[in-house]
């Protein structure tokens, strides 16, 4: 049955109201550092795994399972533009996942978390079919487990779109949820253009450094100068597409990953979506449409900013929390005969553990 937004339960104090103060702290050192010992205080043993897939494509992840337990289910996790595997919100949300007895898979996309050297092509977000093989590799580890995907962001878009290819794919996927993920990129380029200039700073500074990378390591593929590096971000994303892409224009290449409009209508498995009301990244008008749609959950957060949601002054947040509960929520609906974990405190004490390296 169609269901409109459901009001969120995050509710920070009043100093971290603001949207661009969450954004900023999400992705701060302390933030890091944070992260770092959540996932270093939970019982697991974490193996960095390179995916061979089709046409020579190679992806790197980290593969985490919980001590003396056997998983409940996996995730797989996917982080979003200029991320990796090791970003504060990944760790994070192992962390939780793996405290709720899940196998967690952090994938890196091509070209993040130093893994430029991996393919010779540039990463590009249209680049679906080596994430579905990646997911599909990474199920066939744990295949007598129920899989589940989350995203923040870009990842959120490609979970969206994994799900929407999930059955042909022949994935056992029983869910997904996504925080504050790219449904419209053409409208999101036209609000970041006239948004507070420092996210489009962020964002061009970390792709101008990546292709750089990409060039220096191969440079008979990518012959590009400085001059294209200090194109402003609309302009450098035409420059890509017609250059590392099959697709004829800018507006083709957008069309192409959107999720916007009626094609999450879709979707084959149940999709919760996270959103902040003040997220000053991604616009969020497209949000009330899909809102209504048989298989999608929307929960809407008055703040939080762009995959902050940060709860306190430790820099834990609501996010990664919230993608532990509802996927527990999913597999207890699916066997209510198995007792729940419960859902993850991120403020429980910390313990007396053997750390594995995270």
């Amino acid at each position: 049955m169609p269901r409109a937004p459901v009001r969120s339960a995050y509710a920070p104090p009043a100093w971290l109201r603001n949207p661009h103060l969450q954004s900023l702290l999400a992705s701060s050192p302390l933030r890091a550092a944070q992260a770092r010992r959540r996932l270093r205080q939970v019982p697991a043993t974490h193996t960095q795994t390179l995916l061979e897939l089709e046409e020579g494509v190679r992806l790197l992840g980290i593969a985490s399972v919980p001590a003396g337990r056997m998983p409940r289910a996996l995730a797989l996790l996917l982080h979003g533009w200029e991320g990796s595997a090791d970003s504060s919100y990944m760790r994070l949300t192992a962390a939780q996942l793996l405290r709720a007895g899940f196998a967690v898979f952090r994938l890196n996309f091509r070209d993040h978390g130093n893994t430029h050297h991996l393919n010779e092509g540039l990463f590009h977000s249209n680049r679906l079919d080596e994430v579905v093989a990646a997911a599909r590799a990474v199920a066939s580890r744990w295949s007598h487990l129920p899989m589940f995907v989350a995203g923040y962001s870009l990842g959120g878009n490609f979970a969206l779109r994994l799900a929407l290819r999930a059955r042909q794919a022949g994935l056992p996927l029983h869910g997904v949820a996504v925080v504050c993920p790219l449904l419209d990129p053409a409208r999101t380029m036209d609000s970041m253009e006239i948004g507070p200039a420092v996210y489009m700073r962020h964002f061009e500074r970390m792709w101008r450094r990546s292709l750089a990378r990409k060039r220096a390591l191969f440079p008979q593929a990518h012959g590009f100068d400085d001059a294209v590096l200090r194109l402003p971000m609309r302009a450098l994303t035409d420059w890509m597409v017609r250059h590392a892409t099959e697709f004829p224009s800018l507006a083709a290449y957008f069309d192409g990953y959107s999720v916007a409009g009626e094609r999450l209508r879709a979707l084959p498995v149940p999709a919760d979506i996270l959103m902040a009301a003040d997220d000053p990244v991604i616009p969020l008008e497209e949000f009330h449409h899909i809102a209504a749609f048989p298989n999608v959950r929307l929960e809407l957060a008055a703040h939080g900013g762009h995959c902050g949601f940060i709860e306190r002054a430790s820099l834990d947040g609501y996010s990664e929390r919230w993608v532990a509960a509802r996927f527990l929520a999913a597999l207890d609906a699916r066997d209510p005969a198995v007792e729940s974990a419960g859902d993850p405190d991120p403020c429980d004490p910390d313990g007396e553990y053997d750390h594995a390296s995270a």
